[in-house]
C-alpha cells in the first residue's frame, strides 16, 4: 500500500550553528532542529549514504554500529506510513529510491551540485532527476515540484544556497580552485601551484554569517513548499555536511578533519 509523499531537503554544506542562529519559522513548523553528525566531510559520499536510507547520526555511545543501522532503516516505517518496511527492505541495493518506487512512488531529485548531476551513479531509480541551471534555485526547485492525487511522490532536494560563495556574487570574493568551474579546470591546472588567498578573519566571520542569510532565505522558499504538499507529507531537512571559517585554520570542507564539518542540522515532521 502506497505511503506519505515525502520531501527530503539537503542544504548543502550548512552547518548546525548556522541553521541554529538563523530565523527559521516554516523549519520550526515541521519539527524541533537537532545537532547529528554527517557520515562524510563532502557532497558526494553523504548524498549516497542519505539515498542507501540513513540520515545524520547522533554519535551514540556503548551501541553496536549494526544496531544504529537497523534501528535507523526502521525509522521508515513511521516516515511513510508503510507497515512491513524494515531493513530487509532495503537489501541487497540499499537504496531508498528502490524501495520507494517498489511502493509505489514516483522519484524525482532536483540538485544544485555539479558533482550530483545526472551522469552519477546518484541518477538510479528515479522518474526525474535534474541538475538546476542555476546554483541557488531552491525557489525553482519549488515551481516545479507536483504532487498527485493518484501516487504518492519522493522529492529529493540539493540546495546550493547555503553553498559557497552562499549567493554572494562570486566576482566580489577571491577565487578558489575548485569551487567555481571546478570540472572546467582542474585538469589545467595539474602541476601548477595555486595563487589562491586564504580569507582572513574577518572574512570567514562575515562568511559565517551570510551562510546564516541563506539559512533564513531557504526557510521563506520553504513555507511555498509547505503550503503546496498535500497535509501527511512527510519533510526531513538536514545537510550534507558542515563547514569551516577558520576553525584550526580551515575554510570549507571536504578533506578536512574538524567537527564543524560533520556537525548539521537535522529535523522532520509531517504537514498536519
Amino acid at each position: 500500500m502506497a505511503g506519505h509523499n515525502l520531501v527530503f531537503i539537503v542544504m548543502d554544506s550548512c552547518r548546525f550553528d548556522s541553521y541554529q542562529r538563523a530565523k527559521r519559522p516554516n523549519m520550526d513548523r515541521i519539527g524541533a532542529g537537532s545537532r547529528r553528525y554527517s557520515y562524510a566531510s563532502w557532497t558526494s559520499p553523504s548524498h549516497y549514504t542519505y539515498l542507501m536510507g540513513m540520515v545524520p547520526h547522533e554519535s551514540p555511545q556503548g551501541v553496536f554500529a549494526s544496531e544504529v543501522y537497523k534501528k535507523e532503516f526502521s525509522q521508515w516505517v513511521g516516515r511513510l506510513g508503510i507497515a512491513d518496511l524494515s531493513f530487509k527492505s532495503f537489501v541487497p541495493q540499499l537504496s531508498l529510491p528502490k524501495v520507494l518506487k517498489d511502493n509505489g512512488y514516483r522519484n524525482v531529485a532536483r540538485v544544485s551540485m555539479p558533482v550530483l548531476n545526472p551522469f552519477s551513479h546518484l541518477n538510479k531509480h528515479f522518474d526525474d532527476y535534474k541538475l538546476m541551471a542555476n546554483h541557488s534555485d531552491f525557489a525553482g526547485m519549488v515551481e516545479e515540484i507536483e504532487f498527485y492525487d493518484d501516487e504518492p511522490s519522493f522529492h529529493f532536494l540539493n540546495l546550493g544556497e547555503t553553498h559557497y560563495p552562499y549567493m554572494l556574487d562570486p566576482k566580489s570574493l577571491p577565487h578558489i580552485s575548485g569551487v567555481h568551474g571546478v570540472f572546467k579546470r582542474m585538469d589545467d591546472e595539474l602541476g601548477h601551484a595555486s595563487d589562491d588567498r586564504f580569507f582572513d578573519d574577518d572574512q570567514m566571520k562575515d562568511l559565517h554569517t551570510q551562510q546564516v542569510k541563506t539559512v533564513e532565505y531557504v526557510d521563506q522558499v520553504l513555507g511555498a513548499l509547505i503550503s503546496k504538499a498535500p497535509v501527511d507529507t512527510h519533510f526531513i531537512i538536514t545537510a550534507d555536511h558542515g563547514e569551516c571559517f577558520g576553525e584550526g585554520g580551515y575554510f570549507g570542507h571536504g578533506p578536512i578533519v574538524h567537527e564543524k564539518v560533520l556537525e548539521v542540522p537535522f529535523l522532520e515532521g509531517r504537514k498536519r
